[in-house]
């Protein structure tokens, strides 16, 4: 028997970094976010020979264990780590014996969730072969309790609920680790129109987001009125991309895009850098009209918006910094698992 899971990776527009405790407790967080089709995938074999064995193709990595009750999660493949044991721990009791195989169609560090985005296909593959009875929100919030309580990782709480659920979404975030995810109904030619004019670019460096999120709930947490007015921006441009999207005003997303940059750069050091910043005002004077990091900053992924046909244009322009485009596509459908 096999079990296999695929989740896919987000695409945030608007809103990130106001899902972030004590942000979002205190003052109530907004995002708009959007998957697309690249993936984290698990596949789960089923074995009787004691060991469990955890494979992450994409790292290169593979840790051999016995089958217990709790996993020591320090060292390599942490996630996996600790998606068995809350599984062993809270809704299997034997320890599960078993080869988990994971990959991942972007790198660690890319800013589009791909951890998180991890941690809901491998639960995911786990629910289908114990047949858990987990509905989306239930499956959403134990993939983020694995990852901020169980493991102690800082982050927010978007990522699992755009794995979970799929397609675009307005998101809000409040006290008591309350989520209420409302799907959009976009009309397929806004989506393609979207498709046309976003460009998606990996600068080739990654970061670690937790020295940036530990540096914006800091912020929140002293009350440092400079970040907390740039998120309370970014909550707003939440609301301002929705109501641009849903109404096919493709003129005013670039803008929008811009507005949350501008904000987005106040929160925390580290966001941005030299090399950032000559990548992105290099795309606007080439024919972007905005555009935005993916993810908490530093690094990873880049998205502008390119009207018109500026985007062969800007891609032209963004050749010497080396990075990569990716082409792409939105994904309707969260997490998916199957037995074969």
């Amino acid at each position: 028997m096999l079990v296999r899971s695929k989740a896919p990776l987000r695409l945030g527009f608007a809103g990130g970094g106001s899902d972030v405790s004590p942000y979002s407790d205190l003052y109530g967080g907004a995002i708009l976010n959007a998957t697309i089709n690249m993936f984290a995938y698990a596949t789960i074999e089923p074995a009787d020979n004691g060991l469990i064995v955890l494979n992450a193709i994409d790292r290169g990595e593979q840790v051999i264990l016995a089958a217990e009750h709790s996993l020591d999660t320090a060292g390599e493949l942490s996630l996996l780590k600790g998606v068995y044991n809350r599984v062993v721990k809270e809704l299997a009791s034997p320890p599960l014996s078993c080869v988990l195989t994971t990959y991942v169609d972007a790198p660690p560090g890319s800013g589009l969730g791909s951890s998180s985005t991890l941690v809901v296909a491998v639960l995911g593959a786990f629910a289908a072969w114990l047949r858990l009875p987990l509905g989306e929100y239930d499956l959403a919030h134990l993939a983020w309790e694995i990852e901020r309580k169980d493991l102690g990782m800082v982050g927010g709480k978007q990522d699992q609920y755009a794995a979970t659920f799929g397609g675009f979404n307005f998101m809000e975030f409040s006290a008591d680790d309350k989520v209420i995810v409302n799907p959009l109904r976009i009309k397929q030619d806004s989506l393609n129109e979207l498709e046309f004019n976003l460009l998606l670019y990996y600068t080739g460096t990654s970061r670690l987001s937790s020295s940036i999120i530990e540096n914006q709930a800091r912020n929140v947490a002293q009350k440092d009125a400079k970040g907390l007015e740039a998120t309370h921006k970014l909550k707003e441009q939440a609301t301002m991309m929705k109501e641009a999207i849903l109404k096919g005003r493709f003129d005013e997303i670039g803008e929008i895009l811009s507005y949350g940059w501008r904000f987005k750069k106040e929160m925390a050091i580290g966001i941005t850098n030299p090399l950032l910043d000559e990548i992105y005002e290099t795309a606007i004077r080439a024919g972007a009209t905005g555009g935005k990091i993916s993810g908490a900053g530093g690094g990873g992924f880049m998205m502008f918006y390119c009207p018109g046909n500026s985007r062969y244009n800007v891609i032209q322009s963004l050749q010497r910094f080396g990075g990569e485009f990716r082409r792409f596509k939105f994904e309707p459908n969260g997490n998916q698992s199957w037995i074969l």
